[in-house]
């Protein structure tokens, strides 16, 4: 089978040349492209490809092991899904793989068709995120394309204050906050609340609250001008 450059790629790291070429000639079979290193850090000096991928990792080696390997990776936030191989696994060295985030544990000899299975696993796992990323992504773009009034009234909307609540908050008309929440939901292609919540959960905006300090009362923010051309000209 034809391989592209939009196929998805197995790396694999392992010591035992057999093992890499076997490893290499199973992937090609059933039409997976296959790179293949001798050490660690042999994988670390390469520059990996910016596409869905897994990584097939032998535990023991010279040098830099395993699970040092995953470390490293882990420290420079490279998300690449691994599925590790080993001659000597035990339950806290599974556990630990595992909980750092390692998508399956084989131990040799392995069935192919348990490798094939983790391999399938760990690259669809890789294609969802890189789908999400994606998504999260375009959203952070088109937040980032709103005025800065609309992104601080999308801030205390979410946070589940009312227009009204909004307005006082900001010296504004409620009228000024409508319109300004409908035109950044309009930028933000979203058609409800609801839909405007999930969009400030996946970028965190509710970890990032509109205001620095503790937040004034509404009575005490209610003594302050809520409409007129004077008071929304001070606060455009």
């Amino acid at each position: 089978m034809a391989n592209s450059a939009a196929d998805p790629i197995v790396y694999v790291v392992d010591d035992d040349a057999d093992v890499r070429d076997g490893l290499k000639a199973l992937f090609q079979s059933v039409g997976l492209r296959c790179d293949v290193f001798a050490s660690a850090t042999q994988f670390l000096t390469r520059t990996v490809l910016d596409e869905v991928n897994c990584l097939i990792l032998d535990v023991r080696m010279p040098g830099l092991r395993g699970l040092d390997l995953q470390n490293e990776l882990v420290a420079a936030q490279i998300n690449i899904p691994i599925v590790f191989l080993t001659g000597h696994g035990d339950i806290p060295m599974t556990v630990k793989a595992m909980k750092a985030g390692a998508v399956e544990f084989l131990t040799k000899p392995f069935r192919e068709q348990d490798l094939l299975d983790a391999v399938r696993a760990a690259l669809q796992r890789d294609r969802i995120t890189r789908q999400r990323e994606d998504e999260i992504r375009a959203l952070r773009n088109r937040f980032e394309a709103l005025s800065a009034r609309e992104r601080e009234i999308v801030a205390w909307v979410t946070a589940g204050l009312r227009n009204k609540h909004i307005a006082d908050e900001l010296g504004v008309s409620e009228n000024t906050v409508k319109v300004r929440r409908h035109s950044a939901m309009e930028k933000l292609r979203v058609r409800s609340l609801a839909d405007l919540v999930r969009v400030a959960d996946a970028l965190g905006l509710h970890r990032n609250k509109p205001w620095t300090t503790a937040r004034p009362s509404c009575r005490a923010a209610s003594t302050r001008p809520r409409s007129g051309a004077r008071a929304e000209a001070a606060n455009p």
